[in-house]
């Protein structure tokens, strides 16, 4: 059989395709068991059987797990294909291209994990400065007897905060930071008329006149590598990094290399190029602070998010506006 129905066949239920990678799933299946006909093609022994049978050219709904990729080639394999309800508030893992041309609607995770990721940029933020995992990896260790003290770390308060991409997140953030008596600036594809933080071009310009360089924007063709070595050096040998957005938008090779000649102050990296493989220059750096890709990940986000798929879901199937759309132009 090219792909199981989960559980729930009943004919007069909506259909969707659950897309996913073999190492995810949905914590919220279950629930969406009960309201929808979920076709599974991991509940296969040959999940990509699915896509060039019958079945596959039906399929209205398409809901991807994570950051499980969608395809022009899967795209093409449902030739009915309405929706694609993102679960994750990025999208480069989304042929938006092809959506575009086709007339697919995409929507991402929208607000639903905002709030926790900003939690984690700033605990990132303080862990960096404050340096806390060192500092329990030198209590750990049994340092503090032996070599005494331990180095003090930098104050947060004060500091000139730039963020790259004030959207729900980055503003999240600021709202924070703000309560934290730091300064924002931003840079976004354009200034948002709403918003009373200073607002710079380019990031060049941003990093110039920050000691913090916060970087949750999107992932496209034109953010890849967005900071780069001369955004490095603009920020400084007392700059720090945090990045909860995606790791390609940082050259990490250029980081990697600011970081070992002390050319930048410390990073906090939630995100990674090529995860889960982390550069090994880094786990000798006591002024970086390395996380699994975690920021988004909470119980609470993910009822959240479930809110926010089914929302999504009812919408579609409703033939109302989508909650969380996203802008495809």
């Amino acid at each position: 059989m090219a792909a199981q129905i989960v559980e729930n066949e009943e004919p007069q239920l909506p259909q969707i395709l659950i897309h996913r990678l073999p190492s995810f799933d949905l914590p919220f299946k279950a629930q969406l068991v009960t309201r929808f006909r979920l076709i599974d093609p991991y509940a296969s022994s040959d999940p990509t059987a699915f896509f060039s049978s019958p079945q596959a050219q039906s399929v209205r709904v398409l809901l991807p797990v994570g950051p499980s990729p969608v395809t022009a080639d899967t795209l093409r394999c449902l030739p009915s294909l309405q929706c694609v309800i993102g679960s994750s508030a990025g999208v480069d893992h989304i042929d938006l291209a092809e959506c575009r041309r086709r007339g697919i609607a995409v929507t991402n995770a929208g607000s639903a994990f905002s709030e926790d990721v900003a939690d984690y940029a700033v605990g990132l933020l303080i862990d960096v400065l404050r340096r806390l995992s060192a500092a329990d990896r030198y209590v750990r260790s049994g340092s503090w007897p032996v070599k005494g003290e331990y180095p003090l770390g930098s104050k947060l308060g004060g500091k000139r905060v730039g963020i790259v991409g004030l959207g729900s997140i980055g503003y999240e953030i600021a709202k924070r930071l703000e309560a934290f008596g730091c300064s924002i600036a931003y840079n976004s594809r354009k200034k948002k008329p709403s918003v009373l933080f200073p607002f710079h071009e380019n990031v060049c310009s941003l990093a110039a006149n920050s000691d913090v360089l916060i970087i949750c924007c999107a992932l496209t063709n034109e953010t890849h590598h967005l900071i780069n070595k001369d955004v490095m050096t603009a920020l400084g040998k007392e700059g720090v990094i945090i990045n909860i957005g995606r790791g390609a938008l940082i050259n990490e090779k250029e980081m990697v290399q600011f970081l070992v000649q002390g050319e930048i102050k410390g990073a906090g990296l939630d995100v990674f190029e090529n995860e889960p493989n982390v550069p090994k220059e880094l786990f000798e750096l006591d002024n970086v602070v390395l996380s699994p890709h975690r920021a988004v990940l909470t119980p609470e986000s993910f009822t959240t998010l479930y809110e926010v798929v089914m929302a999504n879901l009812d919408a579609f199937f409703s033939n109302k506006p989508l909650v969380s759309p996203v802008d495809l132009e």
